[in-house]
């Protein structure tokens, strides 16, 4: 149970939060929600003890276990799986210690560490870490590479992993969704479902705090009101609260006539496309939300394209990937679905791509981090010049991309009004004004340097740029990482309203749900259509098994590994009788290993022989576990190349 009890908190001069009265009870998942600058973050900081509340208390259970997500990774040498074993501080310790005694075969050490570490159930410690990784995108030969090898998006999935290994009464999430893909959104979902604790969550995807939350606590304008349910519920509740202080009629009808022309237009479109029926749904759900909808001030839109082909770009049996003297280099889970060209110093990730894009097409693409989403973009705009194949686009195709690295390309020191300027010199600076001003850049907003810039406020910037270039095509790379969830509904509707062809790449359900009506797969070194939305694509990912099945589904859900040569039908057959081998040999040593735990579980093995018998079975013990690390490794080897073949 958390209380808070005329609970202030102030950030400089800034008051965040005042006269807060409630309480959170043991198991409830809360989504905590709230404009940008609201509090939540500083929230959390005093929860964490970071902070001290300015007035008031704030009540935790004495011995309460707090995991919470680290704001820095270390450039650590310690293998990945090591890193985020080490969530669970305890386990961890031991198992350490464990390994020194072994180290200097003091077996009377190892067998009291052993039954330390079975007290703790810390023998599948690292089974967990594993699934844990597996589950956050990281191919399995990732895991024994070092922290410092990692970029910042994948360490950011390191310290998320860390922080579910932890064991914890209470685990404070904040954004926890970003840098992920959403594979990895959806299996994060699933495993905090069962996360037997209470949380609190941060999160500006709507459809993930739908999924996840009972609870929900809105910070706004000072206050902190709890309500019952999920996001959507809270929407609902939240509505008829302003509806009961009288907010403007003239902006509710208004309002109510935009999300219904929406539904009309796809209602109409459902009957055509099946995919268009998930906009439906999800339209649906905002039905008795307008009140809540109406109080956003924040209206964004794309202007009619001056021009608008029918045909805009196509990619024909193109080869996409990166050459040697590219400046781009792919990610370490794209690195595990390529292939070097033979001959050349390139890179393959996605092979005999067949992919065009016309007017009014909205596509969202699917698959995980590292499978070539990015490269698929990179190619459609123009960025990556094809390995093989051919790119075509007509020559009135006007592009507009975000990337994920758009936002870090803004120019530190300079106003949106400089930026946007230098993409229309001519242009008259009230006529500026006013347009970043619809960007919610209004006043001196538009004058401040950047430096001083939220993420949310340059990820904002950098779309407004791309707006006023009046594309016809956008392709849209993540754009949604930072925006809160008053800006992301702006998006959602600014692109449901825009009239050019849409590609979007989004771990965000709401957005590209609302926005998209078909969906592509990019997996595999393959880019597939996919046959449904994505309350379909959410069952199918299910359907290829859970965390809990056995290596056997981890290797076939795992991201695909380096292309495997063609064997012949006798190795094959070599492969597969061995493979039999293997699996056997690793039954008899699991038998064996608990005969071994068995026997160090009885009392009187320790007074037998001088402690002979301990030394000995713990000796056995430790080479049946090497033995059988170096069988499993095996085993997966081999089950792939059957997968393989």
């Amino acid at each position: 149970m958390i209380a808070f009890r005329n609970f202030a908190l102030r950030r400089g001069e800034r008051l965040l939060l005042s006269n807060v009265d409630l309480t959170l009870h043991a198991g409830w998942r809360v989504g905590v929600v709230g404009r940008n600058g609201c509090g939540k973050s500083s929230l959390f900081a005093t929860i964490l003890g970071e902070i001290e509340a300015d007035l008031g208390d704030l009540d935790l259970p004495g011995k309460v276990r707090i995991a919470s997500v680290a704001q820095e990774t270390p450039s650590l040498p310690d293998p990945a799986i090591d890193y985020v074993l080490s969530g669970d501080e305890e386990v961890y310790a031991v198992i350490k210690a464990e390994a020194e005694a072994m180290d200097h075969e003091d077996y009377e050490a190892v067998a009291e560490l052993h039954h330390k570490l079975e007290e703790l159930n810390g023998y599948d410690a690292s089974a967990r870490a594993g699934r844990l990784l597996h589950g956050l995108g990281f191919p399995a030969e990732t895991h024994t590479r070092a922290v410092s090898e990692f970029s910042g998006g994948w360490r950011v999935r390191l310290n998320l992993a860390r922080a579910l290994m932890c064991p914890s009464d209470l685990m404070l999430l904040d954004e926890p969704t970003n840098h992920l893909d959403l594979d990895a959104v959806l299996w994060l979902e699933q495993w905090l479902l069962k996360y037997p604790g209470t949380l609190l969550l941060i999160s500006h995807d709507r459809e993930f705090l739908d999924g996840v939350c009972t609870h929900t606590l809105h910070l706004h304008e000072g206050k902190a009101k709890l309500y019952s349910g999920d996001y959507t519920s809270f929407e609902r509740q939240r509505a008829e609260h302003l509806r009961l202080q009288q907010i403007s009629h003239e902006k509710q009808m208004a309002e109510r006539a935009h999300l219904q022309s929406f539904i009309d237009r796809f209602k109409a479109k459902a009957s055509k496309a099946k995919q268009a029926q998930s906009r439906v749904k999800r339209l649906a759900k905002l039905e008795g939300t307008e009140a809540v909808r109406a109080e956003r001030s924040l209206r964004i839109t794309f202007a009619e394209p001056a021009r608008l082909p029918h045909s805009l770009i196509r990619l024909n049996h193109v080869d996409a990937g990166y050459r040697a003297e590219s400046t781009d280099t792919p990610t370490a889970g794209a690195i595990s679905g390529a292939k070097a060209l033979g001959g050349t110093n390139a890179t393959t990730i996605l092979h005999e791509v067949g992919f065009g894009l016309e007017a009014g097409d909205r596509i969202g693409l699917l698959g995980p981090n590292g499978a070539g989403k990015s490269t698929l973009v990179k190619t459609l705009v123009g960025e990556l010049d094809p390995l093989t194949g051919e790119r075509s686009s007509h020559p009135d195709v006007r592009i507009g991309y975000f990337a994920q690295h758009t936002v870090e390309s803004l120019h530190e020191g300079q106003s949106p009004i400089w930026h946007l300027k230098e993409l229309a010199p001519e242009a008259g600076e009230q006529v500026l004004r006013n347009f970043l001003g619809t960007w919610n850049f209004a006043g001196d907003r538009a004058f401040e340097p950047v430096d001083g810039f939220s993420g949310g406020e340059r990820a904002r910037l950098a779309l407004a740029l791309i707006a006023y270039t009046k594309p016809n095509v956008l392709l849209l790379d993540e754009p949604t990482n930072h925006l809160d969830l008053d800006m992301r509904e702006a998006l959602a509707e600014a692109l449901s309203d825009f009239d050019g062809a849409i590609v979007l790449v989004s771990h965000d359900r709401h957005l590209i749900g609302l926005v998209c009506e078909t969906f592509w797969r990019v997996a595999d070194g393959k880019v597939e259509a996919f046959k449904g939305d994505l309350d379909e694509y959410a069952a199918w990912l299910r359907s290829r098994g859970s965390e809990s099945k056995s290596a056997k589904s981890v290797a076939k859900s795992a991201p695909v590994a380096a292309q495997k040569p063609t064997l012949s039908k006798q190795a094959l057959d070599a492969a597969a009788k061995r493979f039999k081998q293997v699996e056997a040999r690793i039954a008899a040593l699991q038998s064996e290993a608990k005969h071994i735990e068995d026997e160090l579980a009885n009392p009187s093995v320790y007074g037998s022989d001088g402690g002979g018998a301990v030394v000995r079975l713990a000796q056995r013990q430790a080479e049946l576990h090497k033995e059988r690390e170096s069988l499993e490794s095996e085993w997966l080897q081999l089950y792939e190349q059957q997968e393989t073949a």
